[in-house]
C-alpha cells in the first residue's frame, strides 16, 4: 500500500495541516510534511474527518436483494463518507442467529468499501414472543454487541426486561424501535393538523414517548444500556434528557431527514416522505437539533431503508416506509447544524464518527485524526453546492426525499484503513 500525503486539509474544521497515511494508519499530522513516492491529495479549503460511523443500516440481504446488497449499500456507504455501518436485522431470513449474522458480516469483508457490523435481532423473527440467541451471536464470529427489532417495537415489557439483563453480561446494548403499536394501528402519518385536514391515520407522538419512558425506567431498573432508535419528538427529546440527568444509561440518535423535513410535505402525498417514525412538525425539527446540539441526543444515524422503485411508486396507503440516506447524510448535517451554527465540525466528528463508534464497540472506528491511529478518514469539500441527484447514486435504490434539493458539502474520498475508497467524488 502507497503512502498517500493529504496536504492542506482542516482537520476537524481548524487550522490547515498535512496529514501522511503509511500503509493501514496516519504515520504524522502537521505543518509542511513531506513524503517520497506519496500520492499526494491537495486538500485546501476541504474538511478532513474521521471516517463515519452508522448505527443503523439497512442493507438487505439476505432476502430483499432488489432494494439493496451488502455490495451496494457500503459502497453508498463509502460515497457518503462512512467507513463502517451497523446492519440491522429485518432481513430474510432475520438475522436472529449466530448462521445470519455471521453471513452478513462475510459479505462486509468481501465488499471492502466499508466494515460492516450485523445488529442481532432481540426475538425471534422479530415477533416480539421469545428471545432470539442473543449470546450465540455475540460469541460468533461476528461478534455482535448491538440488539434491535428496529422495523418493530419490542412491545412486551417482559420480554425488553429480559433482553436487558441478557446483554448487560457482556456489555451489550438493546436499540429500541419506540413504537406503541395499539397506539399506531392504521397510522400513515403524524397525527396533528395535516393528517386532519388531509384525513390520514394520525400517529401520535405518545406512542413514541411511551416506550421510551418504558424503557428508561427498565434500564435503570436492571442497570444495563437502552438506546434509543430514530428518536422523531420534541417530547422524547424531554424524556431522555431527564433520564440522563438522573443516571440512567440510555443513548439516542436522530436521522438526518427528522433534522430538516417536516409533516407539510405529505400534503403533496409523494409517498417518497412516507417513513416510520413519520415527519414531524416544526417544532419537532427544532427541538431535535436543539438535542443534538447540547448532547441530549448522541448521535446522527441514517436509517438508510432503500426499497425498490414499486414500492414506492404507488398511492401513499399502500407504500413502503423508508428513505435512502448513506449519500446525503453529511450534506444535511452541513446544512441543518453547521451552516445554522449550531455545531462545529469537531461537533459533527462526535456526533457521526466517535459517539457512534462508542456506542456500537466498532474497533478502530471513531478514532482522533493523529499519528498512529488507522486511517479511517473522510474529505469534504463544504463550499459545493448542488442539486440532489439519485441517477447518481451508489445505492441499488432510489428514494431519496431530496431529489432536486439544493444541499451543500461533497464527501470527495474516503479512506478505509488507508485504501482509498472514494477518489474525486468516484469509487475505487
Amino acid at each position: 500500500m502507497s503512502k498517500i500525503l493529504i496536504r492542506g486539509a482542516q482537520v476537524l474544521g481548524g487550522e490547515p495541516q498535512d496529514v501522511l497515511i503509511d500503509g493501514s494508519e496516519i504515520a504524522e499530522v502537521g505543518q509542511g510534511l513531506a513524503a517520497d513516492g506519496a500520492d499526494v491529495v491537495e486538500a485546501g479549503g476541504k474538511i478532513l474527518l474521521p471516517g463515519l460511523v452508522d448505527l443503523h443500516t439497512h442493507l438487505r440481504e439476505p432476502g430483499r436483494e432488489d432494494s439493496e446488497t451488502v455490495l451496494t449499500g457500503t459502497r453508498a456507504a463509502a460515497s457518503g463518507g462512512y467507513t463502517s455501518v451497523f446492519a440491522m436485522a429485518n432481513t430474510f431470513p432475520v438475522a436472529d442467529t449466530a448462521g445470519v449474522v455471521e453471513q452478513v458480516y462475510r459479505l462486509g469483508k468481501e465488499s471492502g468499501y466499508c466494515d460492516v457490523q450485523p445488529i442481532g435481532a432481540v426475538t425471534v423473527g422479530l415477533e416480539g414472543k421469545k428471545l432470539a440467541e442473543l449470546g450465540a451471536m455475540h460469541e460468533s464470529a461476528a461478534g455482535v454487541t448491538v440488539f434491535s427489532d428496529d422495523g418493530k417495537c419490542v412491545d412486551d415489557a417482559v420480554i425488553m426486561r429480559r433482553a436487558l439483563e441478557y446483554v448487560k453480561a457482556f456489555g451489550g446494548v438493546v436499540a429500541q424501535h419506540a413504537q406503541e403499536p395499539r397506539l399506531t394501528e392504521g397510522a400513515q402519518m403524524n397525527e396533528g393538523v395535516v393528517s386532519a385536514e388531509l384525513g390520514l391515520g394520525g400517529w401520535p407522538a405518545v406512542a413514541e414517548e411511551s416506550i421510551i419512558a418504558r424503557d428508561v425506567l427498565l434500564a435503570e431498573h436492571v442497570g444495563s444500556r437502552v438506546h434509543i432508535c430514530h428518536l422523531s419528538t420534541a417530547g422524547s427529546v424531554e424524556i431522555v434528557r431527564w433520564a440522563k440527568s438522573r443516571g440512567i444509561d440510555v443513548t439516542a440518535e436522530v436521522t438526518p431527514h427528522h433534522l430538516l423535513l417536516t409533516d407539510e410535505l405529505v400534503r403533496s402525498y409523494n409517498p417518497v416522505y412516507k417513513v416510520n417514525p413519520p415527519l414531524r412538525t416544526e417544532r419537532d425539527v427544532m427541538a431535535l437539533r436543539e438535542a443534538l446540539a447540547d448532547g441530549t441526543i448522541d448521535i446522527v444515524a441514517t436509517d438508510h431503508a432503500p426499497h425498490p422503485h414499486e414500492d414506492k411508486d404507488c398511492e401513499w396507503a399502500a407504500a413502503a416506509m423508508g428513505m435512502v440516506g448513506l449519500e446525503t447524510a453529511l450534506s444535511v448535517v452541513q446544512h441543518t447544524m453547521v451552516d445554522t451554527g449550531l455545531l462545529t465540525w469537531e461537533g459533527v466528528a462526535e456526533r457521526m464518527s466517535w459517539a457512534p463508534a462508542r456506542i456500537g464497540g466498532a474497533a478502530g472506528h471513531g478514532r482522533p485524526v493523529s499519528a498512529g491511529e488507522p486511517a479511517n478518514l473522510t474529505l469534504l469539500d463544504p463550499a459545493y453546492r448542488g442539486a440532489v441527484d439519485p441517477a447518481g447514486f451508489a445505492s441499488r435504490s432510489r428514494n431519496t426525499p431530496y431529489e432536486g434539493r439544493e444541499l451543500p458539502g461533497r464527501v470527495t474520498h474516503t479512506w478505509l484503513r488507508g485504501r482509498a475508497t472514494l477518489v474525486d467524488g468516484k469509487l475505487q
